[in-house]
């Protein structure tokens, strides 16, 4: 009876598997009911994912408690049974309310026990029925029911007959797409006495969702179900035509995949032979690496993620080598990996003035940071912005700070960075991604907490891939860098106990946000003494070694370094004498190498022999024998310089102003407005007023060949055309910085420390600068002012008094005279 059962792809489960069978033996669409076996209430058996309609025969089998009572209750009482779906599948042991209302009765034709917690029930579907109460759930679900008779169509309906006949076409069509469906199934969907059991058969077998199902079997009318039924099939047998094409599509590759996962395994066989699986091998490195972390719980689950996503790929899959690539990255950081600092504060003390000289508010910094975290024991590291001129030591600094505290110690140079990526990582999705250059540097580090120094970060770019510098908001935020997001890792990496130290030239180019968040530390220029000194204990002793030569054998006194300072260098730093020196020793190596005579101490006379002619001609104070030359101070990337502000007169009407020097639009304005307050307080310092219709003036500031801009030439432009129209001499060795307003008020400028060693340098005795400067000047070392006097004003007119002397000059000329003896 049962040897020409077929399982179909509609099968389903109520406990392990309920499958439908095809054969003149199980359908014959008898669906009449035995009065004698109805009563008022019926036991229920719920089903998983099945929804049975009426006229079908099919086995069941049972495992569920609660069912294998009910089988067994059948087996000795022949009985109906009725058969309902649940709405969940998962559902263990369903209630009432984890049932569908709707099902059908079936009588049970076979119990069959394979063992004893497993039996098979065969059933017949009668008809359906709608529960109304569950009245009983002990020992198995009983409930009252109602009988749901369809809507029968016509006989005579040749629109349903062709309804049948388009549901068997395509459901044939689709067993074909299928697969080659047994020649019985064929002969049993297309017998025409299996007409009237072809909507049901097919309604239970298709492989769509129980609750589309539930919902046909819910329809009343025969006809309006064979419908919807019609509608069902075509959509399916489109999906199955497109599955069939893009298979034939596939298919090709797919063979060609299938031949090199049979070469892959044969390759992985021959490499277990050998000694074990490569790719296995590193994925139980990976774990072990992993184990011995010291990240966050939910950094492990995305780890372990990540490895069991690589188990799944083929080794020779593009995935693969970028999966690789992402967790050899993520294992190698240091997570929560921080070397001791060195609390002794003493020795931190020691190899700061060891490496570096001068540069006492720096090495103060540092030595407070460490006394916090030495009394604390925690504190999140401050983000340290040490700005001036070029060769000053701000780089190598950092370098000193790493070895004191005992720290790693890594550098990235930010000049010329337009990429935002460069900061954050790239994301995985593209091609060749990598981190960002803040955690391939922690990588490179192997700790949390190293010295990590951004180099020239006011020369940071920005173009259409987006702008660093505001990137870099988050890595120099102590509040936010503890979680820094990295595109590329997509997991929070904690930077706050990295101490950063950027270093910068000009401020003016830094974004006022990420300036904001940094701590600034200005490290000027040097004096002549300080330059001596680290030439003689730093620069010498590293060109020595670095060109070869003995130490004991050659040496450059300190006078001919004061000589090397003044007439071949001209710089706020030390890069350029370092130049010089390495300069000399090339010649002396060359002299050694040739054996030939060269002198123990390279004396200030030799000079031109070993760097050539004088470069540089010391920037002197140039007297005051000149009505209308005044001396000015001046900042410049290169540290402070000291410029000559010129005025003179000459015959013209109209009283025209030129300016010549290659000045900026904001030191031609100062120049205005000293003219203008020249005009306004004429009387005052004993000009007639008539002599500016008669004379022209001129204002020239030297060296035409470099561009100069600023407000702080102010006070000497003022003070060049005062002494020009009075013709009165200038206080000797003076020099001035301070820019004006049209009132006459006197403002304070900046680079005080750089212009104050211009001063010193080129001879200066007497400096006058604005009273809130005051404070610029108490931040000095006294060292740095020592030889000058220093003159604070608030009032043009306090400039004017101290820097003009009532003496004329020599051969002066009386202007309001000529202008009389002309008419």
């Amino acid at each position: 009876m049962f040897s020409n059962k077929i399982k179909l792809l509609g099968g389903n489960e109520e406990e392990a598997n309920v499958i439908s069978f095809v054969s003149n033996d199980f359908i014959d669409g008898n669906q009449e009911m035995d009065p004698a076996l109805m009563s008022d209430t019926i036991p229920v058996l719920p089903l998983r994912n099945t929804v049975v309609f009426p006229g079908i025969i099919f086995p069941i089998s049972v495992g569920r408690s609660k069912s294998l009572k009910l089988a067994k209750s059948v087996k000795k009482n022949r009985q109906y049974v009725g058969l309902v779906c649940q709405k969940d599948a998962d559902t263990e042991n369903p209630e009432k309310d984890d049932l569908y209302h709707l099902g059908v009765i079936a009588e049970v034709l076979r119990v069959i026990e394979l063992s004893e917690n497993n039996f098979s029930i065969i059933v017949q579907a009668k008809k359906r029925f709608e529960w109304v109460d569950m009245v009983q759930t002990e020992p198995y679900l009983t409930a009252t029911y109602k009988i749901r008779e369809y809507v029968k169509a016509a006989k005579d309906d040749k629109e349903y007959a062709a309804m049948v006949d388009s549901v068997r076409e395509g459901m044939l069509q689709a067993l074909h797409l299928m697969g080659e469906p047994p020649r019985e199934l064929i002969q049993a969907i297309g017998n025409p006495s299996f007409a009237d059991m072809l909507i049901s058969y097919c309604a239970t077998n298709l492989p769509i969702d129980s609750r589309e199902k539930q919902t046909l079997l819910r329809i009343n009318d025969e006809k309006e179900q064979a419908y919807r039924l019609l509608m069902i099939i075509n959509r399916e047998k489109q999906i199955l035509e497109l599955k069939m094409n893009i298979q034939m599509k596939t298919r090709e590759d797919l063979n060609q995949q299938q031949k090199e996962y049979y070469l892959q395994q044969q390759i992985r066989t021959i490499q277990e032979e050998l000694g074990g699986n490569t790719q296995q091998i590193e994925i139980n490195e990976f774990r072990e690496k992993a184990k011995k972390k010291k990240w966050g719980k939910e950094v492990a689950e995305t780890v372990e993620k990540e490895i069991k996503k690589l188990e799944r790929l083929n080794p020779q899959s593009p995935d693969y080598s970028v999966q690789y690539g992402y967790l050899e990255t993520i294992v190698d950081l240091p997570w929560n990996e921080c070397t001791k600092d060195n609390f002794n504060l003493k020795h931190v003390q020691k190899v700061l003035d060891r490496d570096h000289f001068g540069m006492e508010k720096v090495k103060e910094r540092i030595i407070e940071h460490l006394a916090v975290l030495k009394l604390k024991g925690d504190l999140k590291s401050p983000i340290i912005c040490l700005y001036g001129p070029p060769g000053v030591g701000k780089t190598s600094l950092g370098k000193s700070i790493a070895e004191a505290l005992n720290r790693k110690y890594v550098r990235v140079s930010l000049g010329g960075l337009h990429d935002e990526s460069e900061i954050r990582g790239h994301r995985r999705t593209y091609i060749g991604a990598i981190p960002g250059r803040i955690i391939q540097n922690i990588q490179k580090a192997g700790s949390s907490n190293p010295v990590f120094v951004l180099d020239e970060v006011d020369k940071i770019g920005n173009d259409f891939r987006g702008d660093p510098s505001s990137a870099l908001l988050e890595v120099l935020d102590p509040e936010q860098n503890n979680a820094f997001h990295d595109n590329y890792l997509s997991i929070d990496y904690d930077l706050s106990r990295v101490l950063f130290i950027a270093t910068a030239n000009n401020l003016n180019s830094i974004p006022r946000p990420l300036l904001d968040r940094m701590e600034l530390i200005n490290v000027g220029g040097y004096i002549m003494e300080e330059k001596i000194e680290i030439a003689h204990r730093h620069l010498i002793p590293k060109e020595l070694e670095t060109h070869g030569i003995p130490t004991a054998s050659f040496d450059i006194p300190k006078s001919t370094l004061s000589k090397i300072i003044e007439s071949y260098t001209r710089e706020s730093g030390v890069r350029e004498l370092d130049k010089k020196i390495a300069k000399i020793m090339r010649k002396i190596a060359m002299k050694i190498a040739m054996k030939t005579t060269y002198p123990a101490q390279l004396q200030a006379d030799d000079l031109q022999e070993y760097l050539g002619a004088v470069e540089y001609s010391k920037d002197r104070y140039q007297g005051n024998d000149y009505a209308g030359v005044v001396t000015g101070l001046a900042w410049t990337a290169v540290g402070g310089e000291i410029l000559f502000v010129e005025s003179s007169l000459s015959r013209g009407k109209g009283s025209k102003l030129t300016i010549t020097g290659n000045l900026g639009d904001v030191m031609k304005e100062s120049a205005m407005l000293a003219m203008e307050y020249i005009h306004s307080h004429a009387a005052e310092l004993g000009i007639a007023p008539d002599v500016f219709e008669n004379w022209n003036t001129h204002i020239h500031v030297p060296e035409g060949a470099i561009p100069k801009d600023g407000p702080s030439a102010g006070i000497t432009m003022i003070t060049s055309l005062a002494s020009a129209y009075t013709q009165r001499k200038v206080r000797a060795n003076l020099a001035m910085t301070g820019e004006i307003t049209l009132r006459g008020k006197v403002l304070p400028v900046g680079g005080i420390r750089e212009k104050m060693l211009a001063a010193k340098r080129a001879g200066i005795k007497d400096v006058v600068l604005c009273e809130e400067n005051r404070k610029d000047i108490a931040e000095i070392k006294p060292i740095y002012l020592k030889g000058l006097k220093l003159h604070y004003v608030k009032d043009v007119s306090e400039v004017l008094r101290i820097a003009l002397l009532k003496e004329k000059v020599k051969n002066a000329r009386d202007f309001s005279e000529k202008k009389t003896k002309d008419e």
